[in-house]
């Protein structure tokens, strides 16, 4: 089964591909992702590889955590279970509406 690691401290010139090359090291990258901005696409400094095995990806985490890549220091670790996004309150969201769950309605009148 794949597992998924976190990867940090990316450099910003770092594609998906790139990402990919430097993984295989470690052994099969079934797929590597840069995390880019939604508006100007550039990469946000971290991403996600998703290597074949477990033990792959221990290997990964034991290798090239802290190593350095075009001058910035690697932070790689297993990556969180992604959470729903549901939003409700029995989900672990915080619930509310749109305009942000705290208040959002009409401003209100002075007191005195």
């Amino acid at each position: 089964m794949a597992s998924k690691l976190y990867v940090g401290g990316l450099p910003y010139a770092t594609t998906s591909e790139g990402l990919r090359r430097h993984f295989a090291q470690c052994g099969t990258v079934e797929s590597a992702t840069v995390v880019t901005d939604r508006f100007s696409g550039q990469s946000r400094g971290f991403g996600f590889v998703e290597m074949s095995t477990e033990a792959e990806a221990k290997a990964a985490v034991e290798v090239l955590n802290g190593q350095m890549l075009e001058g910035r220091r690697l932070k790689v670790e297993m990556a969180n279970p992604q959470a729903s996004r549901s939003g409700g309150f029995r989900s672990g969201g915080f619930g509310g509406s749109r305009s942000g769950g705290f208040g959002g309605g009409k401003a209100r009148a002075g007191r005195w």
